[in-house]
């Protein structure tokens, strides 16, 4: 393994600080060039492709092509990919309810606190 070679995740981590550092969208070719790296187009693009199919960035077309955002808080993306796979897990089966309350169960007494609090604020929330 050569020694220039990035740490795993390290160009993605690179590519989300971009992105939350800009103030508008961005197209892959902007991303590229303020990274202010010799990356291959191609690889901006697959990294931002990977990034919008875990659910942390969003994207919308402009003209030809896509721009892409970071709509969260830079320290909520670890967050936000997990809860992308919960969701993916909960959509792939067909017992949605029995795999909400086998996990319900599973919860340790401190996370049924925590989820209990988040239910109630979602609710309040909602009501006002």
């Amino acid at each position: 393994m050569s020694s220039s070679r990035r740490p795993a995740g390290q160009l993605e981590q690179d590519v989300l600080g971009c992105l939350a550092d800009a103030e508008e969208a961005l197209s892959p070719r902007e991303v590229q060039e303020r990274l202010g790296r010799h990356l291959a187009y191609t690889t901006v693009t697959t990294i931002l492709s990977r990034l919008h199919t875990k659910g942390v960035v969003s994207r919308r077309l402009a003209g030809r092509g896509f721009v892409y955002e970071l709509p969260i808080p830079l320290d909520d993306v670890p967050a936000s990919i997990q809860a992308h796979r919960m969701r993916q897990i909960l959509d792939s089966g067909d017992d949605r309810a029995g795999v909400l309350a086998r996990f319900v169960t599973d919860l340790t007494p401190e996370d049924e606190q925590v989820l209990l609090q988040l239910l109630t604020e979602t609710d309040r929330n909602e009501h006002r």
